[in-house]
């Protein structure tokens, strides 16, 4: 029974450390960090990039509507930021299919913005069939400014 215990210790430390993101900087993770993630009860690629998040360490609460246009408007997603999913955490607006790293990054750096967006649907993101982010920008936006790329893959 300890050594169990010992184990999963050190696979959570191993987990949920420190880790680099595109500009070298630490980013830290916060085990069971809560994030809402507002999709459409029949989508399953909203579903994958749901267990993108809860492998990286995210706690998800899921919320199945079939209209998203509200919660996007609320939160200032334009037509040119929207996807099939939006996601609320610690004030922050995520659009689409945002890899998780960007999501921890933005968390840690907490710029003055109202959050991040992949627009429309890239093939080669998580929840899309790829572990690794390929070909896609990923946005910052917010009200008083122009969406501008945060991370390219």
């Amino acid at each position: 029974m300890i050594f169990v215990r010992t184990a999963v210790a050190v696979i959570c430390l191993l987990t949920f450390s420190p880790l680099s993101h595109a500009a070298g900087e630490p980013v830290t993770k916060q085990f069971g960090k809560v994030i809402t993630v507002y999709k459409s009860p029949s989508c399953g690629c909203c579903a994958g990039w749901a267990q993108h998040l809860r492998q990286n360490g995210f706690s998800v609460a899921i919320v199945d509507q079939y209209d998203l246009s509200e919660i996007k408007a609320q939160h200032g997603i334009g037509p040119e930021l929207q996807s099939c999913h939006t996601a609320l955490v610690d004030g922050y607006a995520i659009e689409g299919h945002v890899p998780a790293d960007d999501i921890w990054r933005l968390l840690a750096e907490k710029p003055d913005a109202s959050g991040l967006a992949a627009p429309g649907m890239p093939t080669m993101s998580p929840g899309m069939g790829s572990v690794q982010p390929k070909g896609y920008d990923v946005l910052l936006f917010g009200p008083d400014s122009r969406p501008s790329v945060y991370s390219r893959y």
